[in-house]
């Protein structure tokens, strides 16, 4: 049986809720990392060419290895004849270089190198190639929940089948800024000349780096199918968002695109405090029990992120499968609060037991199952069976 309470969340708001961003990418998808709210979806699980920001998952996977200690950043790996081959953005490497792996994670985070990302991979692959990395890659996307990934190179070289959602991109950002923080500032350096040899080629392409909007990542991307993209974060306050847009038809309009979803994002949304732990949201009522009911409360502070003009209530929902069977243990989740503010998506939010509820002696049993059954009684057909 399938409870649902409706009751309403009062917050101290303005009138209106929320304008919907228009953009013209082909795929987007906005989240606020702090309460990991999306404030825009378009196409997010269409898998498309990523180009160079499917460079992301070399980097995390180069990153895992450093800190398992399969690499080291002062570790010197040997240029192949396929690195030397890439065109394209590269560190302009040759077979005579071996190159520190800490030069090659800023030439790739930097620079974009194709031949840097082909470089790691060689190192990294269970059989020595590039598409043995590729498809260890997939297999580890897979493991972190994206879903619609599927690699077949390092470096978003375009190629048949080599294809990411930007949702599983914002998921990848996510954990590239949480598991990485020692490696993250990397991602904010305008700047990185290897060897005097690529001075054409020096300047990341992030377009808000500079801006002094709080970005700090992560990485562009451009090839003629996959037109021109953005994996983007940025911080301001306490507040992070992590973005990707793709598909964009040049340089200009993914720098413009870009600063105006940063914009919106921290202007027409505020985070607000809804209850704080422990704090009791609604009861659950519980099947053969010592007692009949327990407790829903939030297990952390509650925080939501809500347009800044959404006027007065927020009308909400307790939802849970019920009655729950003895015993329950404290910290047991058994519900989710479910709300969706004015012009943004359903946001769910688990809820747990505040107590133990073991299971009752034969008397406690059966007065408890006899409330409950009188409840249902006495509240007819509204409950959905």
């Amino acid at each position: 049986m399938r409870l649902i309470l409706a009751f309403f969340l009062l917050l101290t708001l303005l009138p209106v809720g929320a304008m919907a961003f228009e953009t013209q990418a082909r795929a987007a998808y906005v989240v606020d990392q702090t309460t990991g709210t999306v404030l825009l979806s378009k196409n997010a699980d269409t898998p498309l060419p990523p180009a160079s920001m499917s460079k992301l998952m070399t980097l995390y996977v180069a990153f895992e290895a450093v800190r398992d200690g399969r690499l080291s950043l002062d570790e010197r790996l040997p240029v192949s004849q396929h690195a030397m081959s890439y065109g394209g953005s590269t560190m302009f490497l040759d077979t005579t270089d071996r190159v520190r792996v800490e030069d090659l994670l800023r030439g790739i985070i930097v620079l974009s190198g194709n031949d840097a990302c082909a470089v790691i991979a060689e190192a990294l692959s269970p059989d020595g190639t590039e598409a043995g990395f590729a498809r260890m890659m997939t297999q580890r996307a897979q493991q972190m929940g994206m879903t619609n990934t599927t690699l077949m190179n390092s470096n978003g070289w375009p190629q048949a089948g080599h294809l990411m959602s930007v949702r599983d991109l914002a998921l990848l950002a996510r954990r590239l800024i949480e598991d990485f923080p020692e490696f993250y500032p990397l991602f904010a350096e305008t700047e990185f000349e290897f060897d005097g040899r690529a001075p054409t080629n020096s300047s990341n392409r992030n377009p808000l780096l500079k801006l002094d909007i709080g970005a700090d990542g992560l990485k562009t991307g451009h090839t003629s199918d996959a037109g021109y993209g953005l994996v983007g974060s940025a911080k301001q306050g306490d507040r992070r968002v992590i973005f990707v847009l793709s598909g964009l038809d040049s340089v200009s309009q993914r720098a413009q695109e870009s600063e105006a979803i940063v914009n919106w994002a921290f202007r027409q949304f505020a985070q607000r405090p809804l209850a704080k732990a422990g704090e009791t949201i609604a009861e659950a009522e519980v099947w053969l029990g010592s007692e009949p009911r327990v407790g829903l409360v939030p297990a952390d502070d509650l925080d939501i992120l809500m347009p800044v003009l959404q006027k007065g209530a927020v009308e909400a929902e307790v939802v849970y499968t019920g009655p729950i069977e003895a015993p329950v243990a404290e910290g047991d989740q058994l519900a989710e609060l479910v709300f969706t503010p004015e012009g943004m998506p359903e946001i769910r939010r688990p809820l747990v037991a505040d107590r133990d509820v073991p299971r009752g002696g034969f008397v406690s049993r059966v007065s408890t199952a006899a409330l409950i059954l009188f409840e249902r009684l006495r509240q007819g057909p509204e409950v959905a069976m």
